[in-house]
C-alpha cells in the first residue's frame, strides 16, 4: 500500500519542512510514502471563499480514484489513539487498499462536494492547528503508526 499525504499548498516554513523531510526519510523502510501538493490558487482576491473551495475541491478529486481510500484530516472526523490509528492503518493495508490518501484542505476547509465524495474523516485534535504543524505532526504519526506496527520501540505506552 502507497501512503499519499495530498496537502493544499505549499510548505512554506523551513522548520516544517526539515521535520517533514526526517519522517519522509524514516518512512521510506516501511512502506511507499509521497507528499503531493495541490498548488495554491492565483488571483484569488476576487473569490468568495465557498469559489476558493470549489476550485480547490476539483484538484482534490482528481485524485480521488476507484480502488483507492481517502480520508480528510477535519476537526470533526474521527479521533484516534497512536495505537488505534496503527490499527487503522493496519485494517487499511489488510484490505488490500492500492493508495490510502490523506489530505490537507486548504485555508478555508473542504467544499460541501468534497464532503459528499469522501465519507472517511480523522481528527488530528479538536485543537486548531496551522496547516504547516498539521503536515509535520501526520507525517511523525503515519511513522509512529508503523513502528507500532512492527513493535518498535519508538512508541512508549
Amino acid at each position: 500500500m502507497k501512503v499519499i499525504l495530498l496537502v493544499v499548498g505549499k510548505t512554506n516554513d523551513a522548520w516544517a519542512k526539515t521535520g517533514i523531510a526526517e519522517y519522509e526519510k524514516r518512512l521510506k523502510h516501511y512502506l511507499p510514502f509521497q507528499i503531493e501538493v495541490v498548488p495554491d490558487l492565483k488571483s484569488t482576491k476576487n473569490l468568495t471563499e465557498d469559489q476558493v473551495k470549489a476550485k480547490e475541491a476539483e484538484s482534490i478529486l482528481a485524485w480521488n480514484k476507484s480502488g483507492d481510500v481517502m480520508v480528510l484530516l477535519d476537526e470533526n472526523g474521527e479521533q484516534y489513539s497512536s495505537e488505534g490509528f496503527a490499527a487503522l492503518m493496519q485494517k487499511k493495508m489488510n484490505a488490500g487498499v492500492r493508495n490510502l490518501i490523506f489530505v490537507v484542505g486548504g485555508p478555508y476547509g473542504f467544499d460541501a462536494s468534497v464532503y459528499a465524495a469522501v465519507k472517511e474523516k480523522i481528527s488530528l485534535s479538536r485543537m486548531t492547528f496551522s496547516h504547516q504543524m498539521v503536515r509535520v505532526f501526520f507525517v511523525e504519526q503515519i511513522y509512529r503508526a508503523m513502528t507500532i506496527l512492527n513493535n518498535e520501540p519508538y512508541h512508549h505506552s
